[in-house]
């Protein structure tokens, strides 16, 4: 009995359609990746020196800015679900969170064209600039949502039967994320 009322409170988080383009990004950044690996096969001291004049430090505090933007985006989730205050208060400590990657990149990439790297360098930073600028766009309009949300909350919008718009952000946001836990590695760790 208690399985047969469980699996009827188990649905997607969200809207169908948010998971539709959720898994056309992926399929895009997926394309991508595997671009980035047949040209790694290809040139493969290119890309070993493209990684030795990056930033490590900043990669890395970059994902942990994200990594906990996405638990405070999942607790606010979980705070209006259960009907508790300080959902806006975790949604804008996601914003902040993520900041410390909008900041990171935005520093390192001035640092990269500073020391004259940039698309036209070689393919490692051809695919470093496209993949990181695509993927830091999508960070951006996750912070947009991120904002929306919190605005939405705060004004009562959202609530334990109204939970659509709040998970189709969060789902989008963690998709984000989840794109960065690949890049990461692949760029600063792997290449």
């Amino acid at each position: 009995m208690a399985q047969t009322q469980a699996a009827q409170h188990k649905h997607l988080p969200g809207d169908l359609a948010v998971w539709f383009f959720i898994f056309a990004e992926l399929a895009v950044f997926g394309i991508l990746f595997i671009g980035f690996g047949v040209a790694r096969s290809l040139a493969p001291a290119t890309f070993s020196a493209g990684r030795a004049a990056l930033h490590p430090w900043t990669g890395l505090i970059n994902t942990i800015g994200l990594i906990t933007a996405s638990y405070l985006v999942a607790c606010a989730v979980k705070r209006l679900r259960h009907e508790k205050t300080g959902t806006t208060a975790l949604l804008v400590g996601a914003i902040a969170a993520s900041s410390i990657y909008t900041f990171g990149k935005l520093w390192e990439y001035g640092v990269l064209y500073a020391d004259g790297y940039n698309l036209g360098t070689d393919t490692f930073f051809m695919f470093y600039f496209f993949l990181t600028f695509f993927h830091f766009m999508h960070v951006v309009l996750g912070q947009i949502i991120l904002v929306v949300l919190a605005v939405k909350v705060r004004k009562g919008d959202y609530h334990t039967n109204n939970m659509n718009g709040m998970e189709s952000g969060a789902s989008y946001w963690h998709m984000v994320d989840l794109v960065w836990l690949v890049l990461f590695p692949m760029l600063y760790v792997l290449a």
